[in-house]
């Protein structure tokens, strides 16, 4: 029987200047898909991507359409290297959108224009921090939020692995709770340079003016199911994507239970796909036996081709 693949894609926090340049050089497939974002966005994503400044990277209305680019990039580079056909796909937070490209929902101009502008609403949205928490014992974080909820809004933005969290809220409710996690024996308590608190009530706005957005957006059913951070669910109809879009903004990012979702359905070989590696390492923490492959530039494809190919045949 088969092995079963899942694609996954990275999200905000990946990005680094440089990315994408040596499969815009040795890949058509990746070159055609930077040619269509800087056409589409009416921006040079491939000077912001290759050369930067850093400062204008990490802005939210560039980071978000970047590494998306970069990410579809990548995967075209990839099939155009290998017949490699996913069974399910996902994407952390902005990534979601390269998973519902690489499964059919929306075409390249669909997917950069939404994920533009989702970040132009994102990035208006003020106020609030983050932070990421790093072995907190189990129950600690639920108990720690109930308790800085008496100082302001505190929540979770993401379920990263069963190893690291990350809070969201009021600044000080933020900072509340990490001193509370740290006296209950939480590793590490790291605070985010973010220009916001996302996946919070906070971005609850930009919520509602994306829904607009996405009322009249042109999206097809999934032809390979999509695993949603919302729910963690296996998602394949079009007007469920057209509601989840929207509410992921502000809502809680179920990544740990999206990989073990997967891992339930079968899935025994992850591929990310995007920038960096990050997601290969929360996997080796959600589900160590799996197999992990990256594929970001020109190098990391051919090992994972050839990686591929001796997995398949080995079937």
């Amino acid at each position: 029987m088969a092995k079963k693949i899942a694609f996954l894609f990275p999200g905000q926090g990946s990005q680094s200047v440089g990315m994408g340049k040596d499969l815009y050089e040795n890949f058509d497939a990746a070159k055609k898909v930077f040619d269509t974002a800087d056409s589409v966005l009416g921006k040079s994503i491939t000077k912001l991507c290759f050369e930067g400044p850093e400062d204008s990277l990490k802005q939210t209305v560039n980071t978000q359409p970047c590494i998306v680019t970069m990410s579809i990039a990548a995967l075209e580079a990839l099939k155009s290297e290998c017949d490699v056909k996913a069974d399910f796909t996902a994407g952390h937070s902005l990534g979601e959108y390269c998973a519902m490209y690489a499964s059919g929902v929306m075409t390249l101009e669909t997917a950069l224009k939404a994920i533009q502008k989702r970040a132009d609403l994102m990035s208006e949205a003020k106020g609030g921090a983050m932070a990421a928490v790093l072995n907190a014992p189990e129950g600690s974080v639920e108990e720690a939020l109930k308790e800085a909820s008496s100082v302001g809004y505190v929540d979770v933005a993401n379920y990263n692995s069963p190893a690291q969290v990350v809070i969201t809220g009021d600044e000080k409710a933020v900072q509340k709770a990490g001193e509370i996690l740290l006296e209950k024996g939480a590793r590490r308590v790291v605070p985010l340079a973010v220009s916001g608190a996302f996946h919070s009530k906070f971005m609850e706005n930009a919520g509602k003016e994306f829904e607009k957005f996405v009322s009249d957006l042109e999206l097809n059913n999934a032809s390979i199911p999509v695993v949603t951070n919302v729910d963690a669910s296996l998602t394949t109809n079009a007007e469920d994507f057209r509601t989840k879009m929207p509410k992921q903004i502000y809502s809680s990012v179920y990544w740990t239970q999206t990989i073990q979702k997967m891992a339930e359905e079968g899935v025994e070989i992850f591929i990310e796909i995007g920038p960096g590696k990050v997601l290969a390492g929360l996997n080796k923490k959600i589900i160590p036996d799996a197999a992990v492959y990256n594929v970001f530039d020109k190098a990391s494809l051919e090992t994972a081709v050839t990686a591929l190919k001796e997995q398949l045949a080995a079937v």
